[in-house]
């Protein structure tokens, strides 16, 4: 943490210990997020909760996580104050902006945490599976040479969609599953090359998949999140 980084401690102090508390969580591979060094950590996207959950998970490995957040947000009062007082980057959504990927690298020379969610937005899908992923997670870990560790988690789904809040029932289960970290640097001479960037973002929303099926096999039943 920095003195640029103010809400840092508040965030810690106000959100992390009711959240902790009010879910049932359940951390797996955890210490495939490095104790230091600069990480990239790529998640799937099932609900408005999963920023906290995420920043928990990565809080819990020991780091402070960097996201990369929608533009809209940091125009909320309160809000705003919060996401730029820790630091996180905003997007805005189609621009071609190449700001956020350069506070990103930065972040990573800095050896920071960095978490992205390849989708870009909230999953569509009936089963709440990764959608196809956007290359910029990819193309991120080319430039740096730093490899790209998945995130799934699953329950959340039932706490807050598009659609407006949903259950907050105490103690719903919210699992995590942390995946082998994805090295690239053998394709670092493609980082150019529209069809091979687009195929690495594939194996990296398969192995999202992988991991949220895994979980979403194992949940218990009566907790299963509906969609409809």
């Amino acid at each position: 943490m920095t003195t640029a980084e103010p809400w840092v401690p508040v965030v810690k102090a106000v959100i992390l210990p009711p959240l902790k508390l009010w879910f049932r969580w359940r951390f797996e591979g955890l210490e495939r997020i490095p104790r230091s060094g600069p990480a990239i950590v790529a998640c799937n996207h099932i609900s408005y909760l999963d920023p906290l959950a995420n920043a928990y998970a990565i809080v819990k490995a020991g780091r402070l996580p960097r996201f990369l957040g929608k533009a809209d947000l940091f125009r909320i009062p309160v809000v705003s104050s919060a996401l730029r007082g820790t630091g996180q980057i905003p997007v805005e959504r189609g621009s071609g902006d190449p700001e956020p990927m350069r506070r990103m690298s930065a972040a990573l020379g800095r050896g920071e945490v960095v978490v992205i969610y390849p989708e870009g937005t909230v999953t569509s899908r009936t089963d709440g599976l990764p959608m196809e992923g956007k290359t910029g997670t990819v193309r991120l870990s080319l430039t740096t040479g730093v490899p790209v560790i998945p995130m799934a988690s699953w329950g959340s789904q039932g706490v807050w969609q598009k659609s407006g809040k949903g259950s907050l029932r105490y103690g719903r289960p919210i699992w995590m599953r942390i995946g082998e970290p994805i090295d690239l640097s053998d394709r670092r001479d493609e980082s150019d090359d529209r069809v091979a960037l687009k195929d690495m973002t594939a194996r990296l929303m398969d192995e999202l998949s992988l991991l949220a099926q895994d979980l979403r096999d194992r949940y218990p039943s009566r907790w299963a999140p509906s969609r409809g």
